[in-house]
């Protein structure tokens, strides 16, 4: 019983991997502003993701796993040099957390079925 529970102890703190992300995709990554819009994005396994962000704007790159964090490079409509960051949150469809958007605001992000 220990040694069970002592699996399940080290398995729920061990850093996040992109095999955490594998419910993300093929559905979307709904993002809530303080104003009340929304942004959303779709990734793929590939490491490419799509978006539309608050305004409306379409746009895209490419995302990574690095220190536990999924990070986002814009590549279009402009290129934006670095990258943004956010933790991952473990779970499925319904999944919902506060973080902090690019623009420094803290946004809702919520795991929403389909694209």
């Amino acid at each position: 019983m220990i040694s069970a529970l002592a699996i399940a102890l080290a398995l729920a703190v061990q850093t996040p991997t992109a095999a955490d992300l594998a419910p993300v995709f093929g559905n979307t990554l709904l993002s809530t502003y303080p104003d009340g819009r929304t942004a959303k994005a779709w990734l793929t396994p590939d490491g490419r993701f799509t978006g539309q962000g608050r305004q409306g704007v379409r746009n895209g790159g490419t995302w990574r796993v690095r220190d536990g964090k999924l990070c986002f490079s814009l590549r279009r409509p402009i290129i934006v040099p670095g990258a943004y960051c956010t933790p991952i949150v473990r779970g499925g469809i319904g999944t919902r957390w506060t973080a902090t958007a690019f623009t420094g605001e803290t946004i809702t992000v919520e795991l929403v079925a389909g694209r």
